[in-house]
């Protein structure tokens, strides 16, 4: 069975799925945190975080929206909302600085 279609920052074509567009806002966010972002090397990841040249991360599943998606499609307001919801899900996560989930929160959401 053959299936297509498009979802916000990536398409998935017969199970295949394509890398995610970086934005800008998570551009801006890793020069902040000093460090670097390419197109995850991970099928099931979004983004791979590098520091002076080393990996240190995959983060942000592929599937799932983030920030900067939300703001694309549904607006400011949906997308606030999501991202209040979102800190509130992984709050453990995001107190483990420079873990896969603190990354995700600081260059995604």
């Amino acid at each position: 069975m053959y299936i297509s279609c498009f979802l916000p920052n990536h398409i998935i074509s017969q199970n295949v799925i394509m890398s995610y567009k970086i934005t800008d806002y998570t551009k801006q966010q890793a020069s902040k945190l000093g460090v670097s972002v390419k197109p995850s090397t991970n099928k099931k990841k979004k983004i791979d975080v590098f520091k002076g040249g080393e990996k240190i991360a995959s983060v942000g599943a592929i599937g799932y929206a983030d920030f900067p998606t939300h703001m694309q499609t549904h607006g400011a307001e949906f997308a606030i909302q999501r991202r209040r919801l979102y800190k509130i899900r992984h709050s453990e996560d995001l107190k483990k600085k420079n873990s896969p989930g603190w990354f995700a929160n600081k260059l995604l959401w």
